[in-house]
């Protein structure tokens, strides 16, 4: 069993500016897990932007706490508290922080299932 915390000094060692805009930690990654790239906690201050970017592995958006504005391709939309959004590997995407209040969003990626 692997226990981590968002503050333990090991995920603290790895807080990282996310896409310009969010401040992210990797709880845990592809060194510990065997079929998910990375399981990360991020934060959105008001205002912010997560830069729109793509990534070659799929990724759930998963936000805890706070609102934003979505954009996966094409598709724009509010997400809110509890909203899981899902962004298939090598879609450009970004998340906007257009409200008041901090946004805080979990993030589970991995590689596509190879049939």
């Amino acid at each position: 069993m692997i226990v981590r915390n968002i503050d333990d000094p090991e995920v603290l060692a790895t807080t990282y500016r996310a896409h310009g805009g969010g401040t992210a930690r990797m709880v845990m990654t592809s060194q510990f897990l065997k079929s998910i790239e990375f399981f990360a906690y991020a934060v959105l201050l008001p205002g912010k932007v997560l830069e729109e970017h793509v990534d070659p592995v799929e990724e759930i958006y998963y936000i805890l706490r706070g609102r934003g504005m979505m954009l996966v391709g094409a598709d724009k939309r509010e997400v809110k508290e509890r909203d899981a959004i899902w962004i298939p590997a090598g879609e450009a995407h970004s998340l906007t922080n257009h409200t008041a209040e901090e946004t805080e969003i979990i993030v589970v990626a991995a590689y596509p299932i190879r049939r």
